[in-house]
């Protein structure tokens, strides 16, 4: 699955995940708008089973592989997200699942994916390479390896929400000016923007990443991938990646307007703003697009903006630090 997606595979892996993701709506909030001068409409991915975006594409890569291959398990690397995704894909289907997680990953991550059934192995964020491990499980047992990203299904599978985003605004008579997504290894922005220019090709669209992590608009710049200097360090864990996927960036290199950024602080500000209005959970790393549009990077005024809280899955520590700032 080394090749790209089209938009009939995005609308494909909508009928294949139909019944089990959740449609999530498109919110509006009049303080938000007022603070922007601009309309903002949100996609609440936190509301997702397992908390975020990512079961959508674990469910799509899940159930088409072959019933001959199946009790063979799967193998999946992640920080948290992914990885209960393809736990609860894998138990709905019947499938065992081997998750590679980092040691320091949030504890309400790793709760997750036990109470899925996953089987969990450890490596150093710092220091490991959890793409070697995860090939050396595969090689051990004949399992199939879900990447976190870069994968034709996953990517299709991340792209229903986007689909579901021009289906919602195309039914309002809305046409949006900007996207604005969280981008680790770019799978959700690439699906999703792929499914926003096909319904609305002027629409721009911008990946937002943890300041010092911004591996996307530095690879923008240079037309090629860079990596980031630092694998941890930000509590946006959940999109923290080494470098922007090889199939992901083939399609944001082409695809994306720009990137911009937040900091640990800015997201904390942007999880208070979250609960505080919209009576949701965000995580940080599922925050850093909102808070993008809060700390002044992106032009808002008079503009209509979607964008994306992608994930809810935040431990208690971190988030009563956020609602220490409400």
């Amino acid at each position: 699955m080394d090749h790209l997606p089209t938009i009939e595979d995005i609308r494909s892996a909508a009928g294949q995940i139909a019944g089990e993701a959740y449609r999530t709506p498109l919110l509006e909030n009049d303080v938000l708008n007022a603070r922007a001068g601009g309309r903002v409409l949100i996609k609440p991915e936190c509301l997702q089973r397992t908390g975020s975006f990512k079961f959508r594409g674990a469910y799509n890569r899940l159930s088409r592989i072959p019933e001959s291959d199946r009790e063979k398990g799967v193998v999946a690397f992640s920080s948290g997200n992914h990885a209960q995704g393809v736990a609860l894909a894998a138990k709905l289907l019947g499938i065992p699942a081997t998750i590679v997680m980092p040691w320091d990953a949030p504890a309400i991550k790793v709760e997750g994916v036990k109470r899925s059934g996953g089987r969990i192995v450890e490596f150093d964020r710092a220091s490991g390479d959890r793409e070697a491990i995860s090939q050396e499980l595969v090689e051990e047992s004949g399992a199939t390896l879900v990447p976190s990203y870069d994968n034709f299904h996953i990517m299709a599978g991340q792209g229903t929400a986007g689909l579901e985003i021009a289906e919602d605004l195309s039914a309002a008579g809305i046409t949006p000016d900007q996207l604005v997504c969280c981008a680790g290894g770019g799978g959700l922005i690439a699906g999703t923007g792929m499914a926003i220019r096909e319904r609305f090709p002027d629409c721009e669209l911008w990946a937002a990443e943890p300041e010092g992590f911004d591996d996307h608009r530095k690879s923008l710049a240079a037309g090629d991938w860079v990596a980031n200097e630092r694998r941890s360090g930000s509590i946006q864990d959940a999109i923290i990646t080494p470098s922007p996927g090889k199939l992901t960036f083939q399609i944001n290199r082409h695809q994306l307007t720009g990137a911009v950024t937040a900091s640990d602080d800015d997201t904390l500000e942007a999880m208070a703003f979250i609960w505080k209005h919209l009576k949701l959970v965000g995580e940080p790393g599922g925050s850093t697009a909102f808070a993008a549009l809060l700390n002044g990077q992106m032009d808002l005024k008079d503009k209509t903006t979607v964008v994306l809280i992608t994930g809810g899955n935040v431990d208690p520590a971190i988030f009563q630090r956020a609602l220490e700032r409400v």
